[in-house]
């Protein structure tokens, strides 16, 4: 029986070629798209996922309260110990310190260096637990002596071979930021893509306090310092790590510090979805990509049932032959659910090739993220029940209705032709069907034109600094006189037109706020400050606005001198922002006075409102130079730039970026998740068009007679063309109609996220329907056209 039901599918999808194409292609285009979207979520789900003790493994963070909460994701560095010491329940706990623009040389063995690489993450100062904690792979070197002891790391196989190319790595020194020798005592497998921890070397954490010369910093309780991952003993809960939090505060903590730091404890599985602790990937986004995914795969399935109805009366008399000779109304079903699985295997089959063809483009648009997405992932044991799932919903869902209608026929009235579109579904099925098409599609059409407009809003928002021809370099020194010395440098440079020493840009990612105390107030405020640097020529070279006051006299920085901004003066209550000059600030211990206050200026992503800044200028956290380029030959300004930082700091790395290019690197979440509305749009458009390809076929053959009398009778092309025009213009306003306040209360809620944002305006909806409207009008055009001119004779013998 089943070898029957192929050899029949076979010869009616053969006989049937274009409509079994469309169907075809419908599906699989539907299908990559719903698959590329999941394999993506099943990615952004998995990470760190993968550790043997993920699900007992908590990452503890601290609140910092002030008025309002701070997160920080580290915390004091003693409560790994304490929690390692005096818990029973706790297994084991790891804290460990990333480690930023690192200079990591390779000895020649004469005093100098063979090769030297700027190193901006991957780097961390691990304690010995950490192989105990996370699932890492040795490939040499043992996991419990490799960093017992102080100067030691371990390397990645990746940065070993970059490192010695293919010499045995172990024994061998690293110069570790021209500070220190560092022997290598064990090499392991390339971290995964999906982790938040892809550290490639890793230093010994007892190297840190000699490294930084400070030998009390790992009894600080101040402040948080390090990230601390707690493993608790199997059968314990995490209430009881949460308990314990209050108690060590209270017996650690000074009164006020006490009150101000409150311990968390998230499980190891949340690192990439909180967005407040550095996730890139928070849930929601994930769950309203698993519906955009449905949403695809299930309008593919529409259109698939579209067009398995429209051909369903050039099917009635095999049903009733069928019928006529004894075959059961289940047996027909499971004839015609055969078919729609060949043809759903088939667009599986052409789904996963798109799919593979396509995912470069995502890993391309995910780099940051180092994502490896591969078509093989969704045959891992743990991916299969979803695509299994997936598959067996598919043949469902496109082939149950279909199927339902062509085995209820009636048997006499099928043999006789005399079959109604009624007893084929009717076109008000199909209507609806469409409806619901033209709903998605308009929805997606008009996501993609809000996120267009605020993306470009953002990128060309007033930042409150010119960010254009910026260039930065780095300034790897703390040495006044050397600073001063490039400085001068820099600013004799042909196409050099200005230069500031700073810590960073104006917008930056973000350090944490700190505590300040403003004038004589004996306690901190219950606020925090942004704390910038920078020195006297950072106002003019990025041109920020003075609103009260002056600038910095000199660059000398030990002047005690202080800029702050606008929404200081506010949140401290003052009436004028003259108010606030002659007063006092202390910052990280340093009595400052404020000499002049600043138009706001944002500090980081335009999402939310400029928070408090200060400006201080402290030579000691210099970090980069900022130079204001001519706008005429950049390439040539930079090679000069380089040729003349390597002649003061030939030891380090240079490493030149664009301001505008560090901003526009804000947007990255926006732009990632814009391209993918922009590209699904155009694949809910391509299946919509499909379709409504399938339905203006099916009224074609339904309205042949009635097409043929009204020509009999004069009627003119247009007025036959009339009748399909009306048809889908009330479709496409009935999916308006649903989407549009939909769609406007969707992007209402996406767009309260952004501090500067676009307003919504008629137009977009407009836009959206007249582009939905000419799409259908261009797909309607063929069957109509063809029907509307066919020979009227031929139209009323068909039926």
């Amino acid at each position: 029986m089943l070898s029957n039901y192929l050899l029949i599918s076979l010869r009616n999808l053969w006989r049937n070629r274009l409509s079994s194409a469309i169907s075809t292609v419908g599906l699989a285009v539907g299908l990559a798209s719903g698959l590329m979207i999941f394999l993506l979520v099943d990615w952004l789900f998995s990470f760190d996922r993968y550790h043997a003790k993920a699900d007992r493994t908590y990452w503890v963070v601290t609140d910092i309260r002030h008025d309002h909460v701070v997160p920080s994701d580290a915390t004091p560095r003693p409560l790994g110990d304490v929690l390692r010491r005096d818990y029973p329940f706790v297994e084991t706990v790891v804290r460990l310190e990333l480690a930023f623009r690192k200079i990591i040389g390779i000895p020649d063995g004469k005093g100098g260096l063979a090769k030297k690489f700027e190193e901006s993450r991957n780097i961390g100062f691990v304690e010995p637990q950490y192989f105990e904690v996370f699932g890492v792979e040795w490939v040499k070197g043992s996991p419990k002596t490799a960093l017992n002891a102080p100067n030691t790391v371990v390397l990645s196989e990746r940065y070993a071979h970059k490192y010695f190319d293919n010499a045995d790595p172990i024994g061998r020194t690293l110069r570790f930021d021209n500070q220190t020798d560092l022997t290598v005592t064990g090499v392991i497998k390339n971290p995964p893509s999906n982790t938040k921890l892809p550290l490639e070397m890793l230093v010994s954490y007892a190297t840190f306090p000699v490294l930084t010369g400070d030998l009390h910093a790992m009894q600080r309780w101040s402040a948080p310092a390090a990230l601390c991952f707690v493993t608790l003993r199997e059968g314990a809960s995490v209430a009881q790590l949460t308990r314990a939090f209050p108690a060590i505060r209270r017996k650690y903590l000074a009164g006020p510090e006490a009150k101000r730091l409150d311990f968390r404890a998230l499980p190891l599985s949340d690192l990439n979805h909180n967005p407040q602790y550095g996730g890139h990937a928070p849930r929601p986004i994930l769950y309203a990509l698993i519906i955009l995914g449905g949403f695809l795969v299930g309008a593919a399935c529409i259109n698939f049932v579209n067009v398995a109805t429209a051909r369903a009366i050039k099917r009635s008399k095999e049903v009733g032959v069928r019928k006529a000779i004894g075959s059961t109304r289940g047996q027909l079903i499971g004839q015609f659910l055969t078919e729609t699985t060949l043809v759903v295997l088939a667009a599986v089959g052409l789904a996963l090739l798109l799919t593979e063809l396509n995912l470069p483009l995502l890993n391309t648009a995910l780099d940051k993220l180092n994502a490896d997405l591969s078509v093989l992932n969704v045959f891992r044991p743990d991916a299969l029940w979803w695509f299994g799932g997936l598959i067996l919903a598919v043949i469902l869902l496109a082939g149950f209705y279909p199927a339902l209608i062509l085995s209820r026929f009636n048997p006499v009235m099928a043999l006789r032709g005399r079959l109604t579109t009624q007893q084929v579904g009717g076109v008000s099925v199909r209507r609806g069907l469409v409806v619901v098409q033209f709903f998605i599609t308009q929805l997606f059409v008009i996501g993609a034109i809000v996120m267009t407009r605020q993306v470009q809003h953002m990128q060309q928002a007033d930042l409150g600094f010119t960010k254009e021809s910026v260039l930065t370099v780095p300034v790897p020194t703390t040495n006044p006189l050397k600073q001063q010395t490039l400085r001068e440098q820099l600013a004799q440079l042909p196409g050099v037109e200005q230069v500031a020493l700073a810590g960073d840009p104006p917008a930056s990612y973000r350090r944490p706020p700190v505590p300040f105390t403003y004038d004589s107030h004996p306690e901190p405020e219950k606020f925090p400050v942004n704390v910038k640097v920078g020195d006297k020529d950072y106002v003019p070279l990025f041109d920020l606005k003075l609103v009260a006051g002056r600038n910095f006299r000199t660059n000398d920085s030990t002047n005690n001198e202080v800029l702050v901004n606008q929404a200081m003066i506010k949140q401290l209550g003052l009436p004028t922002p003259a108010a606030i000059l002659g007063k006092r600030l202390t910052v990280f211990g340093r009595s400052q006075i404020v000499v002049g206050v600043l138009n706001d200026f944002q500090i980081g992503k335009v999402h939310g409102s400029v928070p408090p800044t200060a400006l201080l200028n402290l030579h000691t956290d210099f970090a980069i130079a900022a130079l204001k380029v001519a706008p005429g030959n950049r390439p040539a300004t930079v090679q000069a730039v380089e040729k003349a930082w390597n002649g003061q700091f030939p030891e380090n790395v240079f490493k030149a970026v664009f301001v505008d290019d560090l901003v526009n690197e804000f947007y990255l979440t926006e732009r990632i998740l814009l391209g993918l509305i922009q590209v699904f749009s155009l694949v809910a458009i391509l299946i919509g068009c499909l379709g409504v390809y399938g339905l203006v076929a099916f009224m074609a053959e339904s309205k042949t007679k009635e097409i043929g009398v009204r020509k009999v009778l004069g009627a003119t092309q247009a007025q036959l063309l009339w009748l399909f025009g009306r048809e889908f213009g009330k479709l496409v306003l009935l999916g308006f109609l649903v989407a549009a306040p939909l769609g406007w209360w969707l992007m209402t809620h996406w767009l309260r996220g952004y501090e500067y944002r676009i307003e919504l305006s008629w137009w977009i909806f407009a836009l959206a329907a007249l582009l939905t409207a000419g799409i259908t009008l261009l797909t309607v055009s063929y069957e109509s056209v063809k029907a509307a001119f066919r020979n009227p004779v031929k139209s009323l013998r068909s039926e």
